[in-house]
Parts: C-alpha cells; structure tokens; sequence
C-alpha cells in the first residue's frame, strides 16, 4: 500500500510540476539608450535653416505672382497679335518678345529645381519637401505650354505651383 501511496504522490507531483515548467520566462527588454539631447546652437542653426527655407518658397511665391500679373495682359496682347498675324507675317518684335516670355518660363522651371534640390538636401528640411515635390515638374509643364505658344495655359498651370508653393510655407509654421 505504501508503494501505490507513493506512486500516486509521485504522480500527483509531476502533474503539478509539468506546468510550471513550461511558464516562459519573459525578461524586461533594456531601456534604449538616452539620446542626447538637442544644445541650444543646434536648435538655433535648425531654426536659422527652417527660416531659410521659407524665405525662399516665399521669394519664389513673390517673383512668380508678379509674373502671372503681368502675363495675364501679356498673354492677351500676344493671342490678339497672332490673330492679326496669320492674315500677314508674323513681326519680328513679337516673336522676339514670345521667346523672352519662353524664357522667364524656364528661368522658373529652373529656380523650382534648385529650390526643390536645396530642401533634400537639408536634413531640417526634407520634411517639407514631401509637400514641395511637384513644383518644378508642374512649371516644367508650364514652360512646355508656353513653348507651343499656350501661354494663357502655361499660367493657369503656374498657378497650380503657386499654390503648392503656398501650402508649404504654411505647412512650415
């Protein structure tokens, strides 16, 4: 009798001992290790490069709202000359002043892409550059527009990047 006491005993153990042997163990992960903290000169020269940024989307914003001003009449006296042109041969001041307009498209064309360059490549400004990608390409468009003589178009177009341009500036506050 005693050896069936016994077995039982051993058994009922075993029984117990067989779940807590197969609890896992779970360990505190290790605290990740403090960063440094920003000092004050990098915050100033993060600051002072942010300022910098939005100073040039708003000189950009500035120069192409006075452009599109000026080529809403520019546009239309150009359109009424070629009307009259096709009856005759197109005057050389006109073409001279059609290619001069070409040229203050690429011109912009050209700034959007140096704008858009300088933003990747500052690290305190690559997060706005999400926001500013697309400018150059839509005054690429534009600057196709204005080359096939679609000049109206071509500023309906920049108006598009004015406001790409607009919503990241405010996106920078």
């Amino acid at each position: 009798m005693k050896k069936v006491i016994v077995t039982i005993c051993a058994v009922l153990l075993l029984a117990m001992a067989a779940p807590a042997q197969t609890r896992k163990r779970t360990t505190k992960p290790p605290d990740p290790p403090a960063s440094a903290k920003p000092t004050e000169t990098e915050l100033a020269a993060a600051a002072a490069v942010k300022t910098d940024g939005a100073t040039r989307v708003a000189n950009q914003i500035k120069n192409l709202t006075t452009f599109l001003y000026l080529l809403g009449g520019v546009a239309r006296s150009l359109e009424t000359l070629d009307a009259a042109a096709k009856n005759g041969q197109p005057s050389p001041t006109i073409e001279k002043n059609k290619a001069q307009l070409r040229q203050s498209f690429t011109d912009f064309r050209v700034g959007l892409d140096a704008l858009e360059v300088h933003f990747r490549s500052k690290p305190e400004l690559q997060g706005y550059y999400t926001k500013l990608v697309g400018s150059a390409s839509g005054a690429a468009d534009a600057e196709a527009q204005a080359t096939a003589g679609r000049f109206s178009d071509a500023g309906r177009t920049l108006i598009g990047v004015v406001g790409r341009l607009t919503d990241v500036l405010v996106f920078m506050r």
